[in-house]
């Protein structure tokens, strides 16, 4: 498993996406969030569904996942949010180090 991820929420409008990225980042849950629009095609209630989302994609650590789920489900709209982990595989060392400090417990000098 790798030390850092890419989670990928999806929500119904930008202002929700924006209130999701203030909080994990607010939290320190999260280094860095680009929120996309985009359109979805699935399956909801035994209905094929198509909508327009935004989505969240969310540089973390690894272990903040879980955090970072429980966090975004308490202010979510959805019934059933999204809520995917992709590890990465490789990163530049200095986008990593960067990542590892903007996530996690405030330092404090």
């Amino acid at each position: 498993m790798s030390d850092f991820s890419l989670a990928i929420s999806t929500t119904n409008t930008r202002e929700s996406a924006q209130a999701l990225a203030a909080l994990a980042l607010e939290k320190r849950l999260a280094a860095c969030i680009q929120i996309t629009q985009v359109e979805s095609h699935y399956i909801w209630k035994d209905a094929i569904q198509c909508d327009n989302e935004f989505q969240l994609q969310m540089k973390i650590r690894t272990s903040d996942f879980v955090a970072l789920c429980a966090a975004l489900k308490e202010i979510h709209p959805y019934e059933l949010p999204e809520f995917i982990r992709m590890d990465i595989a490789e990163a530049s060392p200095a986008y990593l180090e960067w990542m590892n400090a903007s996530t996690g417990p405030l330092m404090e000098s």
